[in-house]
């Protein structure tokens, strides 16, 4: 019955093994393949979307360039040809500018003398803002700026007292000068002793003791070149304390009238007190501004003549001088004081 058996394949180990290893591959690529080209292993889309951050452009904002302001160039000086009937006056009025600033211009004589066809300058403004003018200081601060005053430093066993009676200076004026609220002071401490503050002698003595001559006194109004007109009555004279003045002391007021053709008009004036109103009789009685030029000293009365008008003698420094024009009506009298 040998013949009823079918065919036999005789495989050997290692073969058998390699058929099926090529067989596992064969599988696994034909199921790769299959997955792939089916759509399965798509990556499917997540239920919420993560927002992408959109950048935003920060403008950083400019400056906007100041506007410089170009420098206005100073307007061309005019001039003019004097005529005949020309006068400082008339010239000034017509371009509208002062008297003073004519003569300035041309540098003439506080008088403005003029002469058929002198040419003139007639300044204009500028648009270039001026500097503003430095403030007239108070009367007490000019006051306080017109004092001699001396430095001490204080030594030991020193008293303000002892201080004030070494310099014949009141001791409350010390204390103010020197802004102390009491009346002791240190070894090495600055002291400012006002002599203006100077207090009388004590008693009457044989002879005297004259105090030192006084300062120049600081003028204050009118501001030098300051100008006048007929609607001013009177013009008032302002200078800063020297000190405390004695009985038979004053200060001596020299008004002058220097304009040219005017003749000797001159004032002179001894008041106790530190201004002077001038009288509307020393109004130039014409409408051509006259200059007045005025000037303060201090003096002191040392007797009396045979018509018995006092004497006086300087007790100090004559002050700086100053000019001021003063016009007056061509119907007015005027009666100067000689």
């Amino acid at each position: 019955m040998r013949s009823a058996r079918g065919a036999e394949v005789t495989l050997s180990l290692p073969l058998a093994i390699s058929l099926l290893a090529v067989f596992a591959l064969l599988s696994a690529g034909a199921t790769f393949l299959g997955v792939r080209f089916s759509g399965l292993g798509a990556p499917q889309p997540s239920d919420t979307a993560t927002p992408t951050e959109t950048s935003t452009a920060t403008i950083t904002p400019t400056s906007e360039p100041s506007e410089t302001p170009s420098p206005q160039p100073s307007p061309t000086p005019l001039t003019h040809v004097v005529g005949e009937s020309d006068t400082c006056v008339a010239i000034a009025g017509l371009y509208n500018i002062s008297i003073q600033a004519l003569i300035q211009a041309n540098q003439l004589p506080v008088t403005c003398p003029l002469s058929v066809g002198q040419k003139l300058t007639i300044p204009q403004p500028t648009a270039t803002a001026t500097s503003a003018p430095s403030p007239t200081p108070l009367p007490e601060e000019a006051t306080r700026q017109a004092c001699p005053t001396v430095d001490y430093t204080v030594q030991a066993n020193d008293t303000l007292f002892g201080i004030a009676s070494n310099y014949n200076v009141d001791m409350t004026a010390i204390q103010d000068w020197n802004g102390l609220t009491g009346d002791t002071v240190f070894e090495g401490q600055k002291l400012s002793i006002p002599l203006c503050h100077r207090l009388p002698p004590a008693g009457p003595t044989a002879t005297p003791t004259l105090p030192p001559p006084y300062p120049a006194p600081n003028l204050l109004l009118p501001q030098d070149g300051a100008a006048y007109t007929l609607a001013d009555d009177t013009v008032t004279l302002q200078w800063a304390s020297v000190g405390t003045l004695r009985d038979n002391e004053y200060y001596q007021v020299h008004i002058i009238d220097i304009t040219e053709g005017s003749g000797t008009r001159q004032l002179v004036a001894e008041v106790q007190d530190t201004k002077y109103i001038i009288p509307t009789s020393f109004r130039p009685n014409e409408a051509l501004p006259h200059i007045m030029r005025w000037w303060v000293d201090t003096v002191r009365q040392t007797g009396s003549n045979d018509a018995g008008d006092p004497i006086y003698d300087s007790a100090g420094a004559a002050s700086a001088k100053r000019d001021f024009s003063w016009s007056g009506s061509a119907t007015g009298a005027a009666t100067p004081t000689p």
